[in-house]
């Protein structure tokens, strides 16, 4: 199990400390919930806050587009050489086209579906990705409960991937009470908010004990 913390979790009014403190043998990736206000209620940050987090770490950022129409935006995103760029199925008519354009870019392109959009839609543009990110709560709002729904959704897409070189990843209401389950279903990567940013631990080890309790639960 990798895990990937949200840092919309973390203090934004010092980025730099926390990017720096996060420790590349702990954390996998930096997830980066760029929201538009639009697509989803709440505005969060764009392309500049992403591409400071990148001058200040190595460990690769997880870009994941709330965002009405996000084949205006994705091309934002290709100069920071992310390791994925995922956007939501329900917010563009074009997604072959628009995962065509994020591999051309040499950039992992991801899909993400909301709690309620099944994951028999992304039967078309299976072969054009390399990352499903399962949603288990409505995005935008933070701090709320798993959505259990999500967990049937993830082993029939688990079974819809077959033998494709695709990673799935799950994102809300995620801690250590819950992460077992997610990896018994076939989670690759989970997406940690609160649960990694938990005072007086730190990130990276908050991160330890989700991978352990991943293992273990």
């Amino acid at each position: 199990m990798k895990i990937s913390p949200s840092i919309l979790a973390a203090d934004m009014l010092d980025l730099k400390t926390t990017l720096r403190a996060m420790d590349a043998s702990a954390i996998d990736f930096i997830h980066m919930d760029v929201m538009d206000g639009h697509f989803v209620p709440q505005l969060s940050f764009g392309e500049r806050i992403t591409e400071l987090a990148a001058q200040h770490t190595k460990i690769p950022l997880d870009v994941h587009l709330m965002v009405d129409q996000p084949e205006l935006e994705v091309p934002k995103y290709f100069k920071l050489k992310p390791h994925n760029i995922t956007f939501h199925l329900e917010a563009t008519n074009f997604p072959v086209r628009l995962a065509r354009e994020i591999k051309s870019a040499g950039i992992l392109p991801g899909i993400a579906l909301n709690p309620g959009t099944s994951v028999s839609l992304l039967e078309n543009v299976l072969d054009e990705i390399g990352m499903v990110l399962i949603m288990s709560v409505e995005p935008g709002f933070y701090g709320q409960k798993f959505l259990d729904l999500a967990l049937p959704k993830i082993e029939q897409l688990k079974k819809m991937i077959g033998s494709r070189d695709i990673l799935i990843e799950a994102d809300g209401g995620i801690g250590e009470g819950n992460i077992g389950r997610l990896a018994r279903a076939g989670v690759d990567i989970v997406v940690a908010g609160s649960s990694c940013f938990a005072p007086p631990d730190s990130p990276s080890d908050r991160a330890r004990a989700l991978k352990s309790a991943a293992l273990n639960g």
